[in-house]
Order: structure tokens, then C-alpha cells, then sequence
């Protein structure tokens, strides 16, 4: 695939918009997960990620085609999530109980998709505590964390998305894990 990848990759350079579009279809469930695990937010996440494939048409001209373009992609979009977390300020909490409303939260106020069984409501309720642990890890660790095992890249790859030593990151998985690991202790 990677190989398909570089070819539209020089196409692209040569003005073909069209195998762009094949590289956001094959990239963009990757690209909004990474954004989504960040940031926490489905439709920040889903802005984040259209904006990482806008910056990189933009700026494919730069691309060195001997790297991973998913390397490159993964640090565009990384790094607009980092800058969207440091500009965001909190200004509601879903779990905050909404006033006059006899325990009611902000969880209740969101729309249901649709029905689901038993036991995927568990899995996704599970899913959703761990994402909220994660949430409240510092933005270092929640960053690697997403990056490392949702995401499951290598400890190379991350290091080259953010430009950090691979030593430091694997420090940081660790330091991540146990932090989490912590918080989720009494689950």
C-alpha cells in the first residue's frame, strides 16, 4: 500500500487532485482517531483532521518522498491538535451536573444515535471512562498514549511525529501507562 501511496503522492505534486482524494480516503479514519483520542471531541477532531489534510496538499511540495508519508501526515495533524488543546479552555465538563435539573448531567443532554444492546452499552460506557482517564493525563502523556496504543504506532514513528528522542518516548509511555494505570486502578 505504501508503495500506491508514494505513487499519488507524485501525482499529487504533479497537480492531480484526484489521487489526493484516494490518499484522504485511505488515511482520514487514522488521521481523526489520532485527532479524536487527543482532543476528545468528535467534531473538533473531525475540523482538526480535515484541516491536516488541507495543510498537507498545501504543503506536499516539501514532502521528502524517501520518509513514511503517514509520518508526516500523523505530525500535521498532531501537532493542529496540540495547538487546538494549549487554545482550548475548558468552559463545560460533560459530567458536571446541570442546575435545577435533580442530578441530570450534560451526558444527558447529547442525542442517541441509536439503540444498542446490553453488552455493547458496557463496552462503550468502559470505553468512554477510559477516555475520560486519558483526557485528564497531561497532554504529554495523552499524546503518547494515543499515538502508542491507540493508534499503535512504533516508538520510532512517534518519536519522528514529534521530534522528540525515542529514548524520551519511551520514558513518556511509561511514565503515560503508569499514570493511567493509576487512575484506573479501582476499575
Amino acid at each position: 500500500m505504501e508503495e500506491k501511496i508514494k505513487k499519488n503522492i507524485k501525482l499529487v505534486k504533479k497537480g492531480d487532485q484526484s489521487a489526493f482524494e484516494d490518499i484522504v480516503s485511505f488515511y482520514q479514519n487514522k488521521v481523526f482517531a489520532i485527532c479524536y483520542r487527543m482532543i476528545g471531541n468528535r467534531h473538533e477532531a473531525e475540523d482538526i483532521a480535515q484541516e491536516a489534510f488541507i495543510r498537507a496538499y498545501i504543503n506536499i511540495q516539501s514532502f521528502d518522498e524517501n520518509r513514511k508519508f503517514s509520518t508526516w501526515l500523523y505530525r500535521i495533524a498532531t501537532n493542529l491538535t496540540i495547538d487546538k488543546i494549549r487554545k482550548k479552555k475548558p468552559d463545560y465538563y460533560l459530567d458536571a451536573e446541570i442546575k435545577g435539573a435533580d442530578g441530570l448531567n450534560m451526558y444527558a443532554q447529547l442525542p442517541a444515535d441509536q439503540a444498542l444492546p446490553e453488552e455493547e452499552v458496557e463496552s462503550l460506557e468502559m470505553q468512554s471512562y477510559i477516555q475520560q482517564e486519558i483526557m485528564q493525563l497531561p497532554e504529554k502523556y495523552r499524546t503518547i498514549i494515543a499515538l502508542r496504543f491507540i493508534n499503535e504506532l512504533s516508538l520510532k514513528e512517534i518519536s519522528e511525529i514529534l521530534e522528540i528522542p525515542v529514548g524520551t518516548v519511551k520514558t513518556r509511555v511509561h511514565r503515560g501507562r503508569e499514570a493511567l494505570r493509576k487512575r484506573l486502578r479501582h476499575v
